[in-house]
């Protein structure tokens, strides 16, 4: 189910409602009500019930009896399970992306990470979250297997969830340069190295801001 398969309006609430969520607008388990969200939005409920609909099938929304739902609330198991994906195809993806990156490829994925160098250092936690997001999306489309760029397509906006709850937005982004020097090396051997040092950071400031928050269980509980 793509958005592009929906009206423009609802195109553009899908858009709205998943960015709200992933960027931590709309909390976990908040509610989410036809007629408010219309109401809201400034459009009736058909566009509505299309974005919900989407983002229920995307994983980001839990549905409900009858016209509303809530936004998904991710278990310490949930987390787990997405990083144990996560691993193995980003994995194989930086190190095909080593092999056959082209030079547009390498060109789109130095562009977004001077987004992201640059919004970290100004403490921009959308923009950064967001290209740091961009960053890993674009190192899957220059592996050039179209079954991955598939998976990643039916993963996309969970990942986006995963990505977006990193607060230290410095070291994830040193950690991309230094993926993206070895990329543009073709070093595969240090790619993936890099790789699973990235995903061991990734992992950590999760169950981190978790420990912080107060939320019970990491994913380290479940291994």
């Amino acid at each position: 189910m793509a958005d592009k398969d929906f009206e423009p309006e609802s195109v553009r609430v899908i858009e709205q409602i998943r960015n709200e969520i992933i960027d931590g607008v709309r909390k976990p388990g908040s509610r989410l009500v036809e007629r408010d969200l219309a109401e809201d939005l400034g459009v009736s409920r058909l566009p509505i019930r299309d974005a919900l609909r989407v983002l229920v099938a995307e994983g980001l929304v839990t549905p409900r009896p009858r016209s509303w739902a809530t936004v998904r609330e991710f278990t310490a198991s949930d987390v787990a399970d997405l990083h144990e994906v996560r691993g193995a195809l980003e994995t194989m993806s930086f190190a095909l992306a080593a092999q056959r990156h082209t030079r547009e490829g390498l060109a789109q994925l130095r562009e977004v990470l001077d987004v992201e160098i640059a919004a970290a250092a100004a403490q921009d936690f959308t923009t950064a979250r967001r290209a740091g997001a961009n960053f890993h999306e674009v190192v899957i489309s220059m592996a050039g297997n179209d079954l991955l760029l598939e998976l990643q397509t039916s993963l996309a906006p969970r990942m986006r969830w995963v990505l977006a709850q990193h607060d230290d937005l410095e070291t994830m982004a040193h950690e991309h340069e230094l993926l993206y020097n070895a990329i543009a090396e073709r070093n595969v051997g240090l790619v993936k190295r890099l790789a699973e040092q990235h995903l061991d950071t990734s992992r950590g400031s999760l169950n981190d801001k978790r420990a912080r928050e107060g939320i019970a269980g990491t994913t380290e509980d479940l291994h």
